[in-house]
């Protein structure tokens, strides 16, 4: 077998603009206590009488600079192993404060709180930490080049709702964050608060319009002294117990029960630079993926990360000028390792500017497959330069057997000035079948240019992805390629009461299929307006062509989006569209149809929430107008939450095309991120019935398969 050495791209960039703006202001100087807050919501503490606050919170939407319509006074402290926060939002009519005791991560709707926490104050990267005004948390992690719900930190919160508005308090251990340990410490914060139904939101200190909601490069400096300064070491034990069955010949048969033990690990080399090792892994997926239309595609679909094990760090894999809807998305998707025996990270500083990331994962081969296990290896590495700018390299390899797939090369984001900045990305990969077929080789290129600023998005990429480039770790809907790319947003601010914000849009793209050497064309025009109650419209047209086999077809349409907040107690989204459609056959041909997405979601009370959705895409043949499918999924997920830690949740889920009923029952407690407990139990369900040695099919529902699991584990950490 051939291997041979992959270039990596080296590219030598160097930016040679003075520092942007002023200088930053004087540091911001926690309290220290000795006695710490009880975190209970209730600022009575004596910590709360003699730490310093803030008040002046100004608007970044609607629009910026303006007083928030209801006062927001912060408080901070710290001691030896812990920061303290604490909120007292004011409202006048807090009978209309949005809020709901609900699972963690599930709050973006209700009013909250967030703290935007640089922890090396390098202007790279934000923890990002939201409670809504009952305790509820959320968390996030963000970049200059977007944010990300999946990450999952342990901090403690606790909230009320009283008669002149609501009051949080915050604890976060030093133990939760990376940090340099340097004397004394710096930070970077920004204070951060929502109102759901005035549609506004603000931030102490302000956003700089010139800037837009670049958070990353906004911060205000934080400086305490003389804390703890911990070895970090998490054990996560955990137990798995599964068991399911299938209808064999009109009678369902339940398997043999599957009780796993594992055993997660985490250690801090540095306070910066965390190693990860499991064995046996728990990559049980508890959370069921939504429902989706998974017929006629192009591509397949992208589902999001939420095993435990590669959440924390993931945002340090994130490629520069990649994004949604790119042809390469992502150079590392870790849903691509399916089933691992065993797992290894290492993450964090190894230098003040100098980030590295790697993952390996023996991924055990698909039940009834005789191919070996497939060894990933993940290299990340990258170094900071001024404000939010870098210059990375990522190496990523699957091995199975003789097959084997690299890829490799370089990225960066370069600041211009304080709207503006300039990524890029140059990969190259080498596929080995492992056989008779020859190696493959090719590359994927990206630049970007992006300026977003308070009146104006613009957005210019450029790909080009050669026939032969490959990616079996990244996210790759097509390669064979040339794609230009114009996205402008012009924001107006109307001095209306109703119309918040107007924003006109358009995209331009040009593609070159590579293949066939035809171009196809994307023409587009959107009117979004931003009102109040949470609520956006949006109203727009498209025309556009599609190269499939060799083949250009039309896929213009027309389309509407609607998103409100219609009531405390009421949400509303709908989404739809209706044009030209491709059918994705080896004989591709031209259609026409509809795609609707709509939602309803209803809080009777703060413990209960019942959604109910409806998805839909049907296509007609225009050759001969004869409908070829209708796809509809309709589910109902309900949920009741006693308190914080426990919930209840049911889903049914119906989808017509497969003619199949699901069901999926889940009881959770988690106390911390970690320390959980979950019971699931689940059917599915076709409507066919055994008679006469076959299945056929039948009004009634039969049930083809169950299943039942539990899950338990617990964080120890010292």
């Amino acid at each position: 077998m051939r291997r041979t050495n992959l270039p990596v791209f080296a590219l030598i960039l160097f930016l040679t603009t003075a520092a942007f703006g002023a200088e930053r202001v004087a540091p911001l100087k926690p309290y220290k206590t000795e006695i710490a807050p009880v975190i209970d919501g209730v600022l009575d503490d004596d910590v709360w009488k003699h730490a310093p606050s803030e008040s002046d919170f100004k608007t970044y939407s609607p629009d910026y600079g303006k007083d928030m319509a209801r006062k927001t006074t912060v408080y901070y402290a710290y001691d030896r192993e812990n920061l303290y926060f604490a909120y007292h939002c004011y409202d006048t009519e807090p009978d209309k404060i949005k809020a709901s005791i609900a699972a963690r991560d599930t709050v973006r709707r209700d009013d909250w709180i967030c703290l935007n926490l640089d922890t090396f104050d390098d202007q790279q990267f934000l923890s990002c930490f939201y409670v809504n005004p009952l305790g509820i948390q959320m968390d996030s992690s963000a970049t200059a080049s977007g944010e990300d719900y999946s990450a999952d930190f342990v901090w403690y919160s606790a909230g009320r709702i009283g008669p002149d508005g609501y009051t949080i308090e915050v604890k976060i251990p030093f133990k939760t964050l990376r940090y340099a340990r340097r004397e004394p410490v710096h930070m970077g914060i920004i204070f951060e608060r929502y109102i759901s139904r005035l549609s506004q939101a603000g931030t102490l200190p302000p956003l700089d319009p010139a800037k837009g909601q670049n958070f990353v490069i906004q911060t205000r400096p934080l400086e305490f002294a003389d804390i703890k300064h911990y070895t970090l070491l998490e054990v996560l034990p955990a137990v798995t117990y599964g068991i399911s069955g299938a209808d064999q010949a009109g009678i369902l048969r339940m398997g043999k029960g599957d009780p796993q033990l594992s055993l997660t690990a985490k250690y801090g080399l540095t306070s910066q630079l965390i190693l990860d090792g499991t064995v046996n892994p728990d990559f049980s997926q508890v959370e069921a993926d939504a429902g989706q239309v998974d017929f006629n595609l192009r591509s397949a679909l992208y589902y999001p990360e939420k095993r435990p094990f590669f959440l924390e760090g993931q945002e340090k894999f994130t490629l520069a000028a990649a994004q949604v809807g790119d042809p390469l998305e992502s150079a590392v998707y870790t849903r691509t390792i399916v089933d691992p025996r065993a797992g290894f990270k290492l993450i964090g500083k190894i230098a003040p500017r100098d980030t590295i990331a790697s993952i390996y994962a023996a991924d055990a081969p698909p039940e009834g497959e005789s191919s070996g296990t497939a060894h990933f290896t993940i290299l990340r590495y990258k170094h900071a330069l001024d404000e939010d700018s870098y210059v990375g390299g990522t190496w990523t390899g699957r091995f199975e057997g003789p097959r084997y797939n690299i890829v490799a090369g370089s990225d960066g984001l370069l600041r211009l000035n304080p709207s503006s900045f300039f990524a890029f990305h140059a990969l190259v990969s080498q596929t080995s079948p492992g056989g008779a077929e020859a190696d493959a080789e090719g590359h994927a290129l990206g630049l970007e240019y992006s300026h977003l600023s308070r009146d104006w998005t613009i957005d210019i990429t450029a790909q080009d992805v050669s026939k032969d480039f490959q990616t079996e770790t990244g996210y790759l809907t097509r390669n064979g390629l040339t794609r230009f790319k114009i996205g402008v947003l012009r924001a107006i601010f109307p001095a209306s009461a109703l119309f918040l914000r107007v924003e006109p849009m358009v995209h331009l793209v040009q593609v070159r299929d590579k293949f066939s050497g035809l171009w196809e064309t994307l023409e587009q025009f959107d009117l979004r307006v931003l009102l109040p109650r949470a609520t956006t419209f949006l109203a727009g047209a498209r025309y556009a062509t599609e190269v499939f086999l060799g083949r250009r077809l039309d896929r213009s349409i027309a389309r509407v989006q609607l998103t409100s907040q219609f009531s405390k107690r009421l949400l509303l989204t709908l989404s739809g569209s209706y044009g030209n459609k491709i059918r994705y056959v080896e004989d591709p041909y031209q259609g026409r149809g509809a795609d609707v997405i709509a939602s309803v979601t209803y809080l009777p009370s703060e413990n209960l929430n019942f959604a109910l959705s409806y998805t839909y895409s049907n296509f007609t043949r225009s050759a001969n107008g004869l409908r070829e499918y209708d796809y509809t999924i309709v589910r109902s997920l309900n949920t009741f939450q006693p308190n914080k830690y426990l919930f209840f949740r049911a889903i049914v889920e119906y989808n017509s095309f497969y003619k199949r009923l699901v069901t999926d029952f889940l009881a959770s407690f988690t106390y911390i991120p970690g320390t959980v407990v979950f019971v699931g139990y689940g059917s599915s369900y076709e409507k066919i019935a055994w008679r006469d040695g076959a299945y056929e099919p039948s009004d009634r529902f039969l049930e083809m398969r169950r299943g039942f699991f539990f899950k338990a584990s617990y964080l120890w950490r010292m």
